[in-house]
Order: structure tokens, then sequence, then C-alpha cells
């Protein structure tokens, strides 16, 4: 039996820590969905196709990992790519207190999918997407957080290269 699980996120942008849960995650799965999705809490730097650009650009060397646009309920995005888990990556304790109540409510619309905490590499756990764009956005180096083609996609973005 195949095992399929779902990796949601904006990813706006991919950084090292996103990286870091979809290579290990890919181990635990036979194939692994990455689902880009909008979000309207957020105000995105890249549109939804550049996104998904940039994540199967980062993801091209992983076997068995592809990447789509998601704009439904996870459930319902997860059971249409047939997926028997959902995979969540943790930083901090407030992660967990959210993705927690998260998974109770996508547990009570289908009980069927089981979602996966993976916590972040310790070096990597402070890494947002939100605060790596701050640090862009005022000429910070954001080298340490993102694999230089991401960084490279941010300056052009914002229209200056930040320090080196």
């Amino acid at each position: 039996m195949s095992r399929t699980a779902v990796y949601p996120g904006t990813f706006d942008p991919i950084t090292l820590g996103h990286l870091d849960i979809i290579q290990r995650g890919a181990r635990m799965c036979d194939k692994l969905v990455i689902g880009v999705t909008t979000n309207p809490s957020k105000q995105p730097m890249f549109t939804v196709e550049e996104r998904i650009a940039m994540v199967e650009r980062e993801v091209a060397e992983l076997p068995h990992v592809s990447v789509t646009q998601f704009d439904s309920l996870l459930m319902d995005f997860a059971e249409s790519q047939g997926a028997a888990m959902i995979l969540r990556g943790l930083r901090a304790v407030a992660d967990f207190e959210y993705e927690y109540q998260m998974a109770g409510m996508n547990q009570q619309l289908n009980d069927r999918i089981e979602t996966v905490f993976l916590m972040a590499d310790v070096s990597l756990q402070p890494i947002a997407s939100r605060l790596v764009k701050e640090i862009a956005r005022y000429g910070g180096d954001i080298n340490k957080f993102v694999t230089p083609a991401v960084a490279a996609d941010v300056a052009a973005r914002i229209g200056h290269k930040g320090k080196k």
C-alpha cells in the first residue's frame, strides 16, 4: 500500500526550515505532495504561481515529491491527493498549541487522515518566512535562512541586494 503525505503551507518564501521538514518527511512516505496555498490573513510577497515555481525548483532533486496549489479545506485537499497523513513542522511551543488545535479540528473533519508533527532541526527552529521577509526588507542578510536561489528571488522582489 502506497503511503502519501501532504505538507501544506504558504511557503512565502520557502526556507531552510521548510526544506528540512520536506527532506525528512519525504523519507517517511512513498509520495509527498507539497500543497501551496493562500492564507487570507497573510500578505504574500510572491504570487501562488511564483511560490510554486520556487518550491518546485528547491525540491527538484527529491524523488517522489510533487508540488501543487490548493485553495480548499486542507482535509478535502489531502483526500483528493489520496493522503494518509498531513505533515506539519513544529518550531516552538506556540506552534504546537496552534497545530494541536488544527489537528483536532482536522480529525473532526476527516478521521481517516493522521496529522504527523516533525520538530524542525534545532539550528533551523527560529526561521520563519515572515521574519525572513522583514530582515530582507531592511537590508539584512537572509542567506542563513534560505537557499541562495531564494535569497536572489527575495532580493529581486524587494529591489536591493541586502548586505553580504
